[in-house]
């Protein structure tokens, strides 16, 4: 199965569920329809409405990782910065970090690939994943993001999504990428 709307209807929590929580929150927020996004190269291809880095649009990429405990997590991270996963597992208090596999994905963040964002944290809260966002997402006046589908996407500002983590009690670690 892919990622996209046309899957909906399988995922753990439905992105309209989602949406309505964003609503109930009272986050403000742009919503776009589009092709679906698996990668940050897809998503370079469909910016001309959206926000750029210059103009205080955040573009991240989410890499879901688990240790050698078989503990998860979601590192979310500026698109175009480079990530040493060794680096990584240390601000995020994990041992030995890899990427977790499609299934894994599906059941603790309740995305498949492509789809993966903060938003998922959602449902993650409740399967112990742990998430570390980039100190930078912080200032961003959009940060881009799918609600769990990849031919949508949302942008909220990096204050309010601190607000979205904060409604289901996330702490998120504050990752220091350069």
């Amino acid at each position: 199965m892919d990622a996209s709307s046309a899957f909906q209807d399988s995922l753990p929590l439905h992105p309209d569920r989602l949406i309505e929580k964003i609503d109930s929150l009272g986050l403000a927020y742009t919503s776009y329809s589009h092709p679906p996004l698996r990668t940050v190269a897809d998503s370079k291809a469909f910016r001309d409405e959206l926000l750029t880095a210059e103009e205080g649009g955040f573009h991240i990429k989410n890499l879901y990782l688990r240790d050698k405990k078989k503990r998860n997590y979601l590192a979310v991270i500026q698109e175009d910065k480079e990530v040493d996963l060794k680096a990584l597992a240390e601000p995020l208090g994990a041992g030995r970090i890899s990427f977790g596999s499609q299934e894994r994905l599906l059941t603790h963040l309740g995305v498949r690939p492509g789809a993966v964002t903060p938003l998922a944290m959602m449902h993650g809260a409740s399967q112990d994943v742990t998430i570390g966002l980039d100190r930078e997402l912080l200032a961003a006046k959009q940060v881009y993001m799918h609600p769990l589908v990849n031919d949508r996407t949302i942008g909220m500002s990096g204050a309010d999504v601190l607000r979205f983590l904060e409604a289901f009690s996330i702490t998120p670690i504050m990752l220091d990428i350069s």
